[in-house]
């Protein structure tokens, strides 16, 4: 009895350590972060992809390349004390400024959130291209319509958002505690003065509409949805002579 309960254990193990080999090549081939999901379909059977991905995550702590879990994919990135080996080698991504900065932390705490009422929490209005560069930048989106007058554009944050500050989820920032504890806030802080729970449920609110698709977006399909209706052209109607007909031949 007890030499079965030993080799159902060992099969158990070997079972484990090639889930976790499988795992590591599919992220070290990976060029975008993978989901706990995408990994599990290529799992053994009865190998949790939890497990295997928390065994990962132990073996590379101490290396030079850690796996870590942001916007809920895991992905792997050089460790964060051997970052400046690779800068002289990499480009200089363009820094935003504080205006993109500010609009950016705005929008992540407060989304889904119009133009208007950014330039309200900041006090001062808000450049276009402020907006233009956070989502070129793949930071923010268009999320859908605010139900008010004039029906503005409400912005929200990305998967690209999370994965570029390391960030889990949107639950993961910071609040008004942290940001004193790390010397962030001057002062003492006003009675009353909160951040809001940041949530990025990709979900439209009551209090907004989708977006409408694109007027050309619109004309296009409609053509084709005409052309599709239209019997197939004859290949002699409107067509060039055929070749016997340009050389007198019958």
């Amino acid at each position: 009895m007890m030499r079965i309960v030993t080799e159902e254990n060992h099969e158990s193990e070997r079972r484990f350590a090639h889930g976790v080999r499988v795992a590591e090549a599919l992220l070290f081939a990976s060029d975008q972060p993978l989901a706990a999901e995408d990994i599990a379909r290529m799992m053994p059977a009865g190998v949790e992809v939890e497990a295997v991905l928390g065994e990962l995550e132990h073996l590379y702590r101490p290396r030079g390349v850690n796996l870590i879990r942001a916007g809920g994919k895991w992905m792997f990135r050089t460790a964060p004390d051997l970052g400046y080996l690779l800068r002289r080698e990499s480009e200089e991504p363009r820094k935003l400024g504080r205006a993109a900065l500010e609009t950016m932390a705005i929008i992540a705490y407060h989304q889904p959130i119009t133009r208007a009422e950014i330039e309200a929490l900041r006090g001062v209005s808000t450049h276009k291209g402020t907006l233009d560069t956070l989502l070129q930048a793949g930071f923010i989106r268009l999320r859908g319509r605010r139900r008010t007058p004039g029906r503005p554009v409400t912005f929200g944050t990305t998967e690209t958002f999370l994965i570029q500050f390391g960030l889990n989820r949107i639950g993961d920032l910071p609040g008004l505690d942290d940001l004193a504890g790390a010397g962030l806030v001057e002062g003492q802080v006003p009675a009353g003065l909160h951040f809001p729970l940041p949530s990025d449920d990709p979900a439209l609110r009551g209090d907004e509409d989708p977006l409408e698709p694109d007027l050309f977006d619109v004309m296009t399909e409609e053509r084709l949805d005409a052309l599709a209706g239209e019997p197939p052209l004859d290949p002699d109607d409107g067509a060039l002579p055929r070749t016997d007909d340009r050389n007198g031949q019958s």
